[in-house]
């Protein structure tokens, strides 16, 4: 798989937006090509300052959230530890992200994840519950089967069913905010791997391999927006949050209407940090599931 080498591009990116010709901007090929890139990076120290000018380049969160809507935010979750090391996303970034669809009008927006460590602990010490009722959010429970229905995955290779949560298979939008991070099993952590929290029975993706069968998970309902918090990156360790958490070379958010994309960007800054990268975004853009050439996408990389 071709990657442009997302650290060292952002420096380039950061001289043109000191320069007032960031990349993308009015007048320049990128925005001839395509009204909105496929991908957005950008470079900060604070996530909701990163994540606003992320938008901005995509055309504004009204884009993805409509009035009376009913909006899933699904973030890492899963892990009874503080934010502190970097197993769950920030808890100021999904509650900004829920205000700002709920003052576009949003009906009802639910958070949720299937926790691997004691539900009630791991909404609790992760801070998301707070954050995100604080916010205005439900916070679904996701600790039952009864929670989940069974579907079916047209076109699944590996699994061709699951059993998807409730308020995922409701939800008018999905909105898919990970943290970036270390897996022991799957090497790295990012959108499309975050959607393993929104099924329940995770175990036949474990015997039938998670590079094979995590793009059977896209198949049933994309999120219309991928959102990777990669600021303080756990490096090893993962997932749950033991490990080395540090920042790398850039702070970064990225965002992408594409979980492949944006996960092959992910990948490009583990490899760029002597990190193994997962074989499931290969996987994927074979299937036509998503694209994963970076140098094949209008990728704008800003700073906030």
């Amino acid at each position: 798989m071709k990657r442009r080498t997302f650290l060292k591009n952002m420096a380039v990116g950061a001289a043109a937006v000191a320069a007032g010709s960031a990349i993308g901007g009015a007048g320049s090929a990128y925005a001839q090509e395509a009204q909105f890139p496929d991908l957005v990076a950008v470079r900060g120290t604070e996530l909701t300052a990163m994540f606003d000018r992320a938008l901005e380049a995509l055309g504004g969160l009204g884009k993805y959230v409509k009035s009376g809507q009913t909006i899933v935010v699904k973030p890492n979750m899963g892990w009874a530890v503080g934010p502190e090391l970097c197993a769950n996303t920030n808890p100021a970034l999904v509650a900004h992200i829920v205000k700002n669809a709920l003052n576009l009008g949003a009906k009802k927006v639910v958070v949720f994840d299937n926790t691997c460590d004691n539900w009630a602990a791991a909404y609790r010490d992760s801070g998301l519950e707070a954050a995100a009722k604080e916010a205005g959010a439900t916070v679904a429970p996701a600790h039952e089967s009864g929670y989940f229905q069974e579907v079916e995955l047209p076109g699944g290779q590996y699994i061709t069913g699951t059993q998807l949560h409730e308020a995922y298979l409701e939800a008018d939008a999905v909105i898919n905010v990970p943290v970036l991070k270390h897996h022991g099993g799957a090497r790295m952590t990012a959108a499309m791997k975050n959607l393993m929290g929104a099924i329940w029975a995770r175990g036949p993706l474990h015997r039938n391999g998670i590079d094979e069968c995590l793009p059977d998970l896209l198949l049933y309902k994309k999120p219309v927006l991928n959102v990777v918090e990669a600021a303080r990156v756990m490096i090893s360790g993962g997932p749950r949050g033991r490990g080395d958490s540090r920042y790398l070379s850039s702070q970064m958010l990225l965002a992408s209407e594409d979980a492949v994309a944006v996960d092959s960007a992910c990948a490009s800054i583990f490899s760029s940090a002597g990190l193994p990268v997962p074989t499931y975004i290969s996987l994927a853009e074979k299937r036509g599931i998503g694209k994963a050439d970076l140098n094949a996408l209008n990728v704008q990389r800003l700073t906030a």
